[in-house]
């Protein structure tokens, strides 16, 4: 795996980096706060109405929402035994397999630069072509 952040990184500088983790941080709260936000609207909105049940506050919106990715998180859930069919699907779609990274360092000294390079080579041919 740290082949595979050493390739995504790789002619970053340290200030390009660090704007990423601050620019990711900010990102990622925002969307909390919008979800919240996002919940809380369409909870307040449909279900007293329909069920007649009480309104949410912003932080209820949100804890509901850690709630429910808490038991039914997708991929990254704790819900099911280890052995379900939906954790399988997960593992099978091949997100998060970084086992092939491992062959990355030697591909890249023997066919990496050479293979880049052609291609570049053919998108430029393929750019000059439609000109």
């Amino acid at each position: 795996m740290s082949n595979y952040f050493k390739h995504k990184m790789r002619g970053k500088s340290i200030g390009e980096i660090i704007g990423m983790v601050i620019f990711g941080g900010i990102f990622i709260t925002g969307l909390v706060i919008l979800f919240g936000f996002v919940i809380m609207w369409l909870w307040n909105w449909l279900m007293p109405e329909i069920f007649g049940l009480t309104s949410l506050n912003y932080w209820q919106a949100v804890g509901l929402f850690i709630l429910l990715k808490i038991l039914v998180g997708g991929c990254g859930g704790f819900s099911g035994s280890k052995n379900s069919s939906k954790r399988s699907d997960c593992k099978s779609s091949g997100k998060g397999d970084f086992s092939k990274w491992k062959h990355y360092d030697q591909f890249w000294k023997e066919q990496g630069n050479k293979a880049y390079e052609e291609y570049i080579e053919q998108l430029n041919n393929q750019n000059s072509n439609n000109d």
